[in-house]
């Protein structure tokens, strides 16, 4: 199982590449919800990311009713909001469909970000 600390170092590897390695995080999650997964705190080395792998984390330890460690609210939000998408036409819409773990980070995705087909 990877861990969100694998998983920020495997995107500092290959930045342009960064959802890959997020999505397997969130599948291998979702099959097996574990604290010990999210437990080691991140490098803090890109805001705008490692803000977004902190709310991914969250969302997803509220999904599994586990509370998440208290080292992820020293992770700050972007300076500047950042909409994932990168399509200004959905800027409108990733605002209200942001869950709320985004939002407070100034991280703007649509409702589906986190879904696989």
């Amino acid at each position: 199982m990877m861990t969100l600390l694998e998983t920020q170092r495997l995107i500092q590897k290959d930045p342009e590449h960064w959802y890959v390695p997020l999505m397997d995080f969130v599948d291998d999650f979702r099959r097996a919800p574990n604290l010990s997964s999210v437990a080691e705190q991140l490098d803090q080395t890109h805001e705008c990311m490692d803000a977004l792998l902190v709310s991914v984390a969250e969302t997803l330890c509220d999904e599994a009713g586990i509370d998440p460690p208290v080292w992820m609210e020293a992770i700050s939000a972007c300076k500047d909001p950042w909409f994932v998408s990168g399509f200004e036409s959905l800027k409108a819409i990733a605002i209200v469909e942001s869950p709320i773990r985004f939002r407070i980070r100034k991280i703007f995705v649509l409702e589906n970000f986190l879904s696989r087909a």
